[in-house]
C-alpha cells in the first residue's frame, strides 16, 4: 500500500476563504454564526458565507450551476492553487470524491416556488440541483477523468469522501484526488424542515454568535451552515515527482455504522470506528493529541460521543485535548467533515487547536480535556483526528499525522 499525503487545502468557509486569516479566526474563538430571519418563519442561528461567484465563473457558466457546485468548485481551486497543482498530471489517474448532504438546494427551492406560483420552471433545475453536479463541474475543471464519486451520507459525507480516496490512492488505483465536500442548504424549505426536527439551537438573544454551545449544560442543538472545504491528496511518490508541497500524512481512517437509529447516536458503534481508525493508521491513542470532535451541540449526541472518546482512550485520556469548531461555523452537514479536516490539518501543521468558545458550563456527561478558553497551543502535537457521526448511523474517523 502505497502513503498518501495532504498537498493542498481549500476552503469556502462562514469565516471566508483565505486559510491563514481563517485558521486564525477560529483559534481567537471568533464566531460566524448570525442571526437568519424569513418572513413567515421563526428566526435561526446559521452561519453563512459572503461568496461571489463572479471570481470563478463568466455569466455565461453560471447558466444551471447552482451555490453549492459554485462554492465546491471554488474551494476546489483554491486547493489545487495550494497543491501547486500542475499540467503534467495524467488525467486518468485524476480522482475526485466529493461529499454532499442536500445537493442543489436552492435550485429544488427556486423549482418548488416557480410550481407553486405558476411561473415557468427552470429546465435546468434537475441538473443543478443534482447532489453529483459538485463533483462533475469539478472534474470539467481538473480534467480528471479517472473515478468521480458523489458521497452522500448525512454529516459524515465529506469525511466518507476523503477516506475513500485515500484509500483508493493507496491502493494504485488513481495518483491523485480531489476531495472534500460542499452544502449549500441556507433556503427557506430546507431551514423550516431542521426546526422541525428540533435539533436547531435556540438564537442566544444577546448574541447569537453563542447560540450554539458543544458540550455545555445548556446546549440546545446546532447552528446550521453552508459552505465548502477540499483537500488535494495524492500519493508520496507522486507528490516528490512533482515537487509539491506536503502538509501532513494521511494516517488512515475508521467506519462503522450503529445500525441501531436513524437519529440517536451509539457509543459502541463510535468506538468501533474509532477502533478501525487505530488499526488502520497504526497509531495508539496516545500518540494522538487532539480530536475535532463531531460536538454539534445536541443534548444526545454530546454525552455519546465523549462516552465512546473516554472508552478508547482509556488512561490516556488527559493526553488528548477536545474542540468542536461547529460551535464558530456551524454544522455544514454533508461538507463538514472536510471543513473540520481542513482545520485539523492546520492545528497538526501549526501545534495550536482551536477552543470551543461559547462551552461556559462543562455538562458533567462530556468529562473529556476540552478545549474551551482560548487556543490551545500543543507543542508535541505528532497526530490528530477528526470525527464525523452521521444521522443514520454511519460514524467515520479521520486521522492525519505530521510529516516531520
Amino acid at each position: 500500500m502505497r502513503e498518501v499525503v495532504i498537498s493542498g487545502l481549500g476552503l469556502v468557509s462562514p469565516h471566508g476563504d483565505d486559510l491563514g486569516p481563517v485558521f486564525d479566526a477560529m483559534l481567537q474563538g471568533r464566531s460566524a454564526i448570525a442571526l437568519w430571519n424569513h418572513e413567515g418563519m421563526p428566526p435561526a442561528a446559521v452561519a453563512s458565507v459572503a461568496f461571489s461567484p463572479e471570481r470563478w465563473f463568466t455569466k455565461l457558466q453560471l447558466v444551471g450551476v447552482d451555490r453549492v457546485s459554485q462554492m465546491a468548485v471554488a474551494a476546489s481551486e483554491l486547493a489545487r492553487a495550494d497543491a501547486r497543482w500542475s499540467d503534467g498530471i495524467d488525467p486518468e489517474r485524476i480522482g475526485v470524491y466529493i461529499g454532499s448532504g442536500m445537493g442543489g438546494a436552492s435550485a429544488l427551492e427556486d423549482g418548488y416556488e416557480a410550481s407553486r406560483s405558476g411561473r415557468r420552471v427552470s429546465p435546468l433545475t434537475v441538473v443543478a440541483a443534482m447532489t453529483n453536479a459538485p463533483a462533475a463541474h469539478i472534474a470539467i475543471r481538473a480534467g480528471a477523468q479517472g473515478p468521480v464519486y458523489t458521497y452522500s451520507v448525512a454529516c459524515a459525507s465529506s469525511a466518507v469522501a476523503i477516506a475513500e480516496a485515500a484509500k483508493a490512492i493507496a491502493a494504485g488505483e488513481i495518483d491523485i484526488a480531489i476531495a472534500g465536500g460542499a452544502e449549500a442548504l441556507l433556503v427557506p424549505g430546507v431551514v423550516r424542515a431542521w426546526q422541525a426536527l428540533q435539533t436547531l439551537a435556540t438564537p442566544d438573544p444577546t448574541d447569537p454568535g453563542q447560540s450554539c454551545r458543544p458540550f455545555d449544560s445548556n446546549r440546545s442543538g446546532f447552528a446550521l451552515g453552508e459552505g465548502a472545504a477540499m483537500l488535494v491528496l495524492e500519493s508520496r511518490e507522486h507528490a516528490l515527482a512533482r515537487q509539491a508541497p506536503v502538509r501532513v500524512r494521511f494516517a488512515g481512517s475508521g467506519v462503522s455504522c450503529d445500525a441501531q437509529h436513524m437519529t440517536k447516536p451509539n457509543a459502541p458503534g463510535q468506538v468501533r470506528a474509532l477502533r478501525n481508525m487505530l488499526r488502520a493508521s497504526g497509531l495508539t491513542p496516545g500518540d494522538i493529541g487532539y480530536c475535532n470532535a463531531h460536538g454539534t451541540a445536541t443534548r444526545v449526541g454530546d454525552g455519546v460521543e465523549c462516552e465512546a472518546l473516554r472508552s478508547v482512550w482509556g488512561r490516556d485520556i488527559d493526553g488528548l485535548r477536545v474542540s468542536s469548531t461547529k460551535a464558530m461555523h456551524g454544522h455544514l452537514l454533508g461538507a463538514a467533515g472536510a471543513l473540520e479536516a481542513v482545520v485539523t490539518v492546520l492545528s497538526l501543521q501549526q501545534r495550536q487547536a482551536p477552543p470551543t468558545p461559547s462551552c461556559q458550563n462543562l455538562d458533567p456527561v462530556c468529562d473529556v480535556p476540552l478545549i474551551r478558553d482560548g487556543a490551545a497551543s500543543l507543542p508535541g502535537l505528532q497526530a490528530a483526528i477528526s470525527n464525523s457521526f452521521a444521522f443514520g448511523g454511519t460514524n467515520v474517523v479521520l486521522a492525519f499525522a505530521r510529516d516531520d
